[in-house]
């Protein structure tokens, strides 16, 4: 079976591809930005001398970039997407680049897709402090409500099962949750934000929903075993910390914050009374925290992988080992700093 994954030059993509080679596909196309340093994927071939690792680069918004990548593969790991920018930035890298990925795989008949998702296209505002996450949880109802990454995911996916269902392919999107490990983005802002200064304690004694990379990308090749099982997986691991407990781990193990513990309903405050100015002042301070946003980040939620545990899955790394090496990277860079 050939394999495409497009952000192979990533975070998540390089863990994959070594998950990929670890299970014996023999023939894996990366896709990769022009100017990407592929040195790391390459090495991973060294261990396995009997596989092909193919690099392609070009862009996922480029059409004819993509339909070079699709061609004559058997599935497609579709892990490129905009983590940050700003609003146009992520749509046109997230959306749009998928839209150009899902033309080209429509045009080719038998093709498979894995998406990865995210946690953020689950509307949760309205559930209950503590309600279980499950596939059955309904999608955001009001996706314009959230950050731009959010809302960028939620088009994504959306556009992602119309066209599974128009055209037939298989495809299951998988629904990571914080995901962590060397090279990942250390605080969360599940965890809390930054502000002038001080970090703002947020999530307290809500599960912090962790997938380390090593996990998340078994959980890529394991669902893609069989990818018309389900539509939509979630992907977590089990034991989550707490966010409060992750924030000490942090500040013990890496470094000192001056942070900041602020309740839920002091936070839905302060949520309220920035919406209210920022109306009133014609948007001169933005409405960078909101009653919907807040509620949506840190009312505090549990999520569920017990449908992928079904599909077998297995953690290969253990929650605390997998802080332990999150944390152990973050202590080295902020010593080299």
């Amino acid at each position: 079976m050939k394999c495409l994954v497009t952000g192979a030059g990533g975070f998540l993509g390089g863990e994959l591809v070594s998950r990929l080679l670890a299970h014996g596909h023999t023939d894996v196309k990366c896709f990769v930005r022009p100017g990407s340093d592929v040195t790391h994927l390459a090495q991973m071939t060294e261990a396995h001398p009997g596989a092909r690792v193919e690099f392609v680069r070009g862009n996922v918004t480029v059409r004819a970039d993509v339909e070079s990548a699709v061609r004559d593969v058997d599935i497609v790991f579709h892990l490129a997407a905009a983590m940050k920018g700003s609003a146009a930035d992520m749509f046109l890298n997230t959306v749009v680049g998928t839209k150009r990925l899902l033309d080209a795989v429509a045009a080719q008949p038998g093709t498979g897709v894995v998406l990865v998702s995210s946690f953020g296209v689950y509307g949760v505002a309205s559930l209950s402090r503590g309600a279980l996450v499950d596939e059955s949880t309904a999608l955001e109802p009001a996706p314009e409500k959230r950050d731009p990454y959010s809302y960028s995911k939620w088009r994504q996916e959306t556009l992602f099962h119309e066209y599974r269902e128009r055209y037939g392919f298989p495809g299951v999107a998988l629904r990571p949750g914080v995901i962590v490990g060397p090279g990942g983005a250390p605080l969360s802002a599940r965890v809390g934000v930054g502000v002038f200064g001080l970090f703002l304690s947020l999530g307290g004694g809500n599960p912090l929903p962790i997938s380390y990379v090593t996990n998340c990308a078994e959980a890529l090749v394991v669902a893609a075993r069989n990818p018309t099982a389900h539509a939509v997986i979630n992907v977590c691991d089990d034991e989550p910390p707490s966010c409060a407990g992750y924030l000490r781990r942090y500040r013990k193990e890496v470094r000192a914050l001056r942070t900041v513990a602020v309740p839920y309903p002091a936070m839905q405050l302060v949520s309220r009374a920035v919406e209210r100015y920022s109306l009133r002042s014609g948007g001169q301070l933005p409405a960078v925290f909101t009653p919907y946003r807040t509620a949506s980040l840190w009312k505090g939620n549990r999520f569920s992988n017990a449908r992928l545990k079904s599909i077998g899955w297995r953690q290969l790394v253990p929650t605390d080992e997998g802080l332990r090496r999150t944390l152990a990277y973050w202590r080295e860079r902020e010593g080299r700093a």
